[in-house]
């Protein structure tokens, strides 16, 4: 059984997962020499290379691999399929890729969004560090992170096995990087490209940026020793432009609805055209915000890998792995605000109501037309070392030992923070029109008599945020595997192991915002040579009415502008205290996890035939325990005060004297069955049956423990939010049904059914506390004697006064008179005298299920001799579970709907022979739901995500047997993409990027 092991591993040349069998961690290869055991060449391996090779071998995986498994294998040492490993991975049946900075970023498996696929590195769980505005709290792993070059390829397990770490309900992804004893002898690539992005908008000057990249391996004292290295360096620069109502839109109203933003009611509607019916949904803008923006990303990875092997049986391998990723990002934008006083609109007909026009007038009173600036910076780092031993004990006993230390951190990498935004303002607006009939939101302005265009001279500083996240990640983690093969038995063998894992999380935040968005100090202020006139229209010429919007909009030197704001005296007074320095660190919110998982499983093979039809049964289970330990740190509010008559206020909640440290903790255990059938009823037919039970841990924000309450309370109590320690996991109970027909080499037919019935989806619960010990004004002694005096009919401001005039005056605190001669001032909470303060905390629980399924459809041809090829697959995903667009935040609670559910397909055709490689690839995928909750946060406010295709290709020729040159494309139509809201009329982001070209050559020895 061991030799014949060994053969088909050798067979496998390139076969990711060809230790996976025998539990040991899998071993990425490139083309090579296939040895049998006693170092001969086996005569039955045929080498092939390029576009075929890799193709043949991500076939012999999908082929060899139990259950269902799909792979991308590098062509040659050095030279992964593309630039990206996630625009690589979308190429593969059923997975869909999102996109971040005109890249591909995060992946979505059979409908599962990031947060639901586990990433392994060489069959070890990678930290992740996936950095967001506010505090972060993803699982999600960016791809982004990580360059092509000396990636040796990627499988994607789509059914569950008791061996595979747990984690991903939608797939777990292993990421194999290059062995050195896996090619003996001398290999050695260098590559270097030029970068042309053409998504570069009109705000930065477009450039070629370098692309280098290198791999050395070499092996010695006759294949015993093996020295890897390899390492890339990127300097890209892209851009994007991107319009919306990058506010939200303002609820979603019925039309006999009557509420601030709603449109008049009869009679008062004269300004409405084709005013939508009582029962219409509709929904007004908050806002249109039209931004460019430039990025500058520098990429630096590097790979180690030393292996030794004294004997034929035993192989210790020590690797480090590390990425680097620093991103500075400027942007500018124009934006209007509605404030939905004098509108005029038009609607078409419900039962939903689109926006034809939304215009509002101001008259003499004005308006501001913002024109913003904004730089933010980051890096990321992951550094992994591991260390692995291989052991063959005996003919039939193996063992293999894993122990790695892995981290992710991502943070600020600028003295502004993560984000940043630096707002100008014309307050010369008088009108403000959007028109909705195109594919970008037309936007049309008047000012005030005598101006009629944007002018520099007018312009006046307003507000400012400053917000600094932080993230970091570290996993330690040990494996123990071993197998035992049995000589002749019903039991083929045996395979087991354990698994310990600790994973740490810090996730903080910092915000310093100035809310001066009113406008400080004059238009004489601001110097007019800090501005400049940027055409802002041709930015968006892949949209229909882009000719019709507003043509340009005025940038401002962003680093002059804060030594402006940071001067000493007024009107600013050290913005940023005096040295240019605007960001806080002082992370107010600051929250720490624990995750502690012990795990062990079994897995009995048995090999047998049904009849003449060689068949195979792989049934185990793994046992999953896990502790989750959170402390946290939050500001405690000091006391509560009763500000003005419709307004309650905490005190204290910016101070850092207030921090508080909060610990939560919990659990769970789980065991997890997996079974696997296939059947060969003919010599290149393969038919799978597979059950499993999976799980996927809740993300990072919402078992990270850590109390918090909002700033305002009303008379009946404040709200707060705090995070679930206790969470289960998400629970999918899996069916996967294959058929697969190998009818030639290279080519092959796939047809696949999925189920998965999950349980333990989150939603919002909400229980009543009385944290931190604060005391309402409201329904203690004085408000009692008051509402005795006046009455219970009687409003708060009366209630107000009569405290202001009878109450004990150590209570309280006058500050004046307002127009009605009545007080004003504040109103203590008073210990011992009033109530405590009760807060609804809104808590994560679990409460929800859903089921989802869908179909696989793959085929790859490769033409006989010709050199040509074709690759087509289409994936169908279905969930029970769908978002009603007909319920309007006000009717019920927050909808619950599986998000990132849609169809997809590749089509690929390629050309491999006499030298000359190429590919042209077309990927689609269908519009989506990828959010309940709208910009603003209102529930019940879908966000959809249009569906969306791109064409890429690459052609290489070989001018030697060394040397190859090559040219790439990426979005080479220049397509777009828009996020929606109930209909296509409801824009929340249109975002136009551009094709990237590559141009390289590679030598390979």
């Amino acid at each position: 059984m061991r030799n014949k092991r060994n053969k088909m591993r050798a067979r496998l040349s390139a076969s990711l997962l060809g230790g996976a069998s025998a539990f040991a961690l899998a071993q990425p290869v490139c083309a090579q020499d296939a040895l049998d055991d006693d170092g001969a060449t086996n005569e039955d391996v045929i080498i092939v290379t390029g576009i075929r090779q890799s193709l043949q071998a991500s076939m012999d995986v999908k082929r060899e691999s139990r259950g269902v498994v799909d792979a991308i294998t590098a062509e040659d040492i050095g030279k992964f399929p593309d630039t990206n490993l996630a625009e690589s991975l979308q190429r593969i049946t059923g997975v869909s890729i999102n996109r971040s900075l005109g890249e591909g970023s995060q992946v979505t498996v059979r409908g599962f969004g990031p947060d639901f696929n586990l990433v392994l590195l060489n069959g070890r769980q990678m930290p992740s560090a996936f950095l967001t505005g506010g505090a972060p709290s993803s699982r999600s792993f960016d791809f982004g992170n990580i360059a092509a070059e000396g990636i040796a390829g990627v499988t994607v397990y789509k059914t569950g096995r008791a061996a595979i770490p747990t984690g991903g309900i939608g797939s777990t992804l292993n990421i194999l990087t290059a062995r050195p004893l896996d090619m003996p002898g001398l290999r050695f690539s260098l590559g270097a490209k030029a970068v042309l992005d053409k998504s570069v908008t009109t705000l930065a000057e477009q450039t070629v940026t370098p692309e280098i990249s290198g791999i050395f391996s070499n092996t010695f004292a006759e294949g015993k020793i093996g020295v890897l290295i390899a390492g890339s360096y990127q300097d890209r620069e892209s851009g994007q432009a991107q319009v919306g109502t990058t506010s939200g839109w303002r609820g979603a109203f019925l039309g006999s609805e009557n509420d601030w933003g709603t449109l008049p009611q009869p009679p008062n509607d004269t300004q409405v055209t084709n005013r939508p019916g009582p029962n219409d949904i509709y929904s007004v803008p908050q806002n249109i915000n039209y931004q460019l923006a430039s990025f500058d990303r520098e990429r630096i990875n590097g790979q180690l890998a030393l292996q030794f092997r004294p004997a034929d049986n035993l192989t210790a391998t020590f690797d480090y792995f590390y990425t680097r990723n620093e991103i500075d990002a400027r942007r500018a934008d124009l934006s209007v605000w509605f404030n939905h006083g004098n509108t005029t609109s038009a609607w078409t007909d419900g039962p939903i109501a689109d926006p034809i026009f939304y215009n509002e007038d101001f008259g003499d009173a004005g308006s501001d037309l913002s024109m913003g600036g904004g730089r933010d910076g980051s890096k990321s780092e992951n550094k992994s070392f591991g260390a692995n031993v291989a052991w063959d004990a005996t003919e039939r006993l193996s063992f293999n030992v894993d122990f790695h230390m892995s981290s992710a951190e991502s943070g600020q990498n600028s003295p502004f923070g993560t984000s940043s935004v630096v707002s100008t303002a014309d307050f010369q607006l008088r009108s403000q029109g959007v028109n909705f009939e195109n594919e970008i939101p037309v936007l049309t302005l008047g000012f005030q008599d005598p101006f009629t265009d944007i002018d520099p001279a007018r312009m006046i500083a307003t507000g400012s945020v400053f917000s600094n996240s932080f993230i970091r990640t570290e996993i330690d983690q040990v494996q123990f595997k071993g197998s035992y093969d049995f000589d002749s038995s019903i039991v083929s063998s045996v395979d087991f192991g354990a698994t310990y894992t600790k994973n740490r999380v810090r996730s903080a935040f910092a915000n310093a915002q100035r809310d001066t968005w009113g406008g400080v100090g004059t238009a004489a202020d601001l110097p007019d040579d800090i501005f400049r006139r940027v055409d802002l229209a041709s930015n968006f010429d892949q949209f229909s009415g882009y000719k019709l919007t507003q043509q340009d909009f005025l940038v401002f030197d962003f680093d002059r502008m804060i030594e402006i704001i940071d001067s000493d005296g007024p009107p600013f007074f050290n913005a940023c205290g005096g040295d240019g320095v605007c960001r806080s660190d002082d992370f107010l919110i600051d929250r720490r996890i624990e995750e502690e998982s012990w795990a062990g499983f079994l897995d009995v093979v048995s090999d047998f035939h049904v009849g003449d039809m060689p068949a195979q049964i792989i049934a185990g289970v793994r046992y999953e325990t896990t502790n989750v330990v959170s402390p946290s740190q939050v500001t405690a509010p000091s006391g509560a005060q009763w500000v003005a008559a419709n307004e309650f206020v905490l005190i204290g909640l910016t101070d850092p004297n207030n921090v508080v440290v909060q610990e939560f903790t919990g659990g769970y255990d789980y065991f997890l069955p997996a079974v696997d059938f296939q059947i060969d009823p003919l010599e290149d037919v393969k038919l799978r049956a597979s059950y499993s039970k999976t799980l996927t841990r809740p993300g990072y924000g919402d078992i990270a423990g850590g109390l918090t309450v909002s700033q305002l309370f009303r008379i009946n109590g404040g709200n707060g939010t705090n995070g679930n320690t206790d969470l289960k996991p998400f629970l999918s109970n899996n069916i996967d049904l294959s058929a697969e027909w190998y009818y030639k080499e290279g080519s092959y037919l796939s047809v696949g059914f999925f189920y998965k019935d999950v349980k333990n989806f989150i939603g919002s619960g909400v229980v009543t506390q009385t944290p931190f010990e604060v005391y309402t004004p409201v329904g203690g002694a004085r408000w009692n004697a008051a509402v005795a005096a006046l009455g219970s009919d009687q409003d708060l401001a009366a209630i107000r006064q009569w405290i202001f005039e009878n109450a004990d005056p150590s209570t309280f605190e006058i500050t004046g008179l307002d127009s009605n001669g009545n007080f004003t001032g504040n109103i203590f909470g008073v210990p011992g005298e009033d109530p405590l303060l009760t807060f609804d905390i809104a808590t994560p629980i679990n409460q929800r299920a859903a089921e989802l399924h869908g179909w696989e459809f793959a085929i790859q041809h490769i033409f006989g001799e010709t050199g040509f090829g074709l690759i087509a697959n289409y994936t169908i995903v279905n969930g029970d579970v769908t978002f009603d667009k007909l319920q309007v935040p006000s009717s019920g609670d927050p909808q619950f709907a599986l998000t990132g559910l849609s169809d997809s397909y590749n089509l690929i055709g390629f050309y491999d022979k006499n030298g000359l490689q190429a590919r042209i690839a077309y990927n689609w995928r269908g519009k989506f739901l990828s959010s309940t909750i709208g910009v603003s946060g209102t529930p019940n406010n879908p966000l959809f995500v249009e569906d969306f295709g791109q064409l890429d290709f690459s052609a290489s020729y070989d001018v030697s047997k060394k040397i190859t040159v090559f040219v790439e494309g990426i979005n080479v139509l220049n397509e777009t993409g828009r996020v929606v809201g109930r209909s296509p009329a409801y824009i929340n982001f249109a975002t136009q990027t551009g094709p990237r070209y590559n141009f390289g050559v590679r030598y390979t020895f």
